[in-house]
């Protein structure tokens, strides 16, 4: 039985993204969250706190590289690129023309915590980076 149950949340949390969130402010909105608009608002919430923290780590990443133009230049490409990727990733995963019509009410929740999910990867990534432009 735990074994199924082990199995059955690796598949949800991977299934849905929203699941795979852990930050405890999420966790504490959707606790307080019964409608759907509330979640939404939840996941609105997370995605601008990841977002928050992806331009603070950005913006420290620019700061210790401006001293090295070409470091500089391909940073600033590459979380261009980033961006690009990751509009086009969202849009493949939701190509719908009506999205509220074809993927219903939890559409926002769902685009936004598959945002979000995206952008704690793109930290992780400037923070590499920012780790090897202190070596």
């Amino acid at each position: 039985m735990r074994k199924y149950l082990a199995l059955a949340l690796f598949v949800a949390a991977n299934a849905f993204p929203c699941l795979a969130q852990n930050s405890q402010t999420l966790r504490t909105c959707n606790e307080k969250a019964k409608t759907q608009p509330e979640m939404n608002a939840c996941a609105s919430a997370e995605l601008a706190r990841v977002e928050a923290q992806m331009d603070d780590v950005y913006n420290t990443l620019l700061s210790k590289t401006e001293s090295q133009p070409e470091a500089l230049a391909k940073i600033k490409a590459a979380q261009k690129a980033w961006l690009v990727y990751r509009d086009a990733y969202i849009a493949a995963m939701y190509p719908a023309k009506n999205k509220q019509t074809e993927y219903g009410s939890m559409y926002p929740m769902k685009v936004n915590m598959l945002r979000a999910k995206l952008t704690q990867k793109q930290v992780a990534a400037l923070k590499e980076l920012l780790r090897k432009s202190t070596d």
